[in-house]
């Protein structure tokens, strides 16, 4: 007869089985995607037949090799790495402060929702040629992205934490729960599902306005400022070359992000009540 740790030794050989095969169909399709995408570039490539239009994708390899093989690329990389985690990590901060105030005092709320409007609305270039007059060029997109970011971060948490089932509340305001076990066991944790889909997105913004801060403010050692230098010399190639290394750290950094969520939402989940 099967022993309770035998069936649930097998249960959780086939939870992990079943993972890896969804796993191994997403990377398939993934790269079936990226080939696609290729090809079709090369062909309209071909179609145009002129690099100053749309390069070849091999001479956008070309180019990405011959600027990565120079410390300048490395630096600007980290500039720009180094721009979007401070940006990031204060969207993180100050919007969780706002959001969890927000939703535990409405009043507060309505205080904040003219400027969070203000704020969405504000079209991304004009936000950083406004922040061109007020700040160095290193600072200019630091402050677009944390604003543009902001905002998502602090949606997230307010609507995560008013998420809580109100039958929950009210169950802990008759048992006279604390309210900082009801703030730290019911609303954070109600709201963590929120927070990490805001936080994905708003990386993801944080590299985009980082960048193209950086491509007019013209910091030194910055991806955008190096995108902005290779338009200047009618370099299509490197200009691709410059925004496929962009993109990739993004992908690498939301990446990241993820592996990073799902083993602190696994350890909250550890942890005795």
């Amino acid at each position: 007869m099967q022993s309770a740790s035998d069936s649930k030794t097998s249960l959780t050989q086939v939870v992990q089985n079943q993972a890896q095969g969804h796993l191994a169909v997403k990377l398939g399709f993934g790269i079936l995607g990226v080939g696609a995408a290729i090809l079709t570039w090369r062909l309209a490539a071909g179609f145009i037949g002129s690099s100053l239009i749309l390069p070849l994708p091999g001479e956008v390899a070309f180019s990405l090799m011959r600027i990565s093989a120079h410390s300048d690329f490395w630096v600007s990389v980290l500039g720009s790495l180094r721009r979007v985690v401070l940006a990031f990590s204060l969207s993180l901060l100050v919007g969780g402060i706002t959001g969890t105030l927000a939703a535990m005092n409405k009043p507060f709320k309505s205080f904040l929702a003219p400027l969070l409007t203000t704020i969405r609305a504000t079209p991304v270039l004009a936000l950083i040629l406004i922040a061109m007059f007020w700040l160095p060029a290193s600072g200019v997109p630091i402050f677009s992205a944390f604003l543009m970011a902001y905002p998502l971060i602090h949606g997230s948490v307010c609507a995560g934490i008013e998420a809580v089932d109100p039958e929950l509340l009210q169950m802990a305001m008759v048992f006279k729960v604390p309210s900082r076990i009801i703030l730290f066991k019911l609303r954070l944790p109600s709201a963590s599902p929120f927070f990490l889909t805001g936080a994905k997105s708003a990386l993801g913004l944080s590299w985009k306005v980082v960048v193209a801060g950086e491509l007019l403010s013209q910091p030194a050692f910055a991806l955008g400022t190096g995108m902005q230098d290779a338009r200047l010399s009618l370099d299509t190639a490197s200009v691709l070359a410059w925004a496929g290394a962009t993109v990739f750290l993004c992908g690498m950094s939301e990446f990241a992000l993820g592996i990073a969520s799902r083993r602190l939402e696994k350890r909250r989940m550890e942890l005795p009540a």
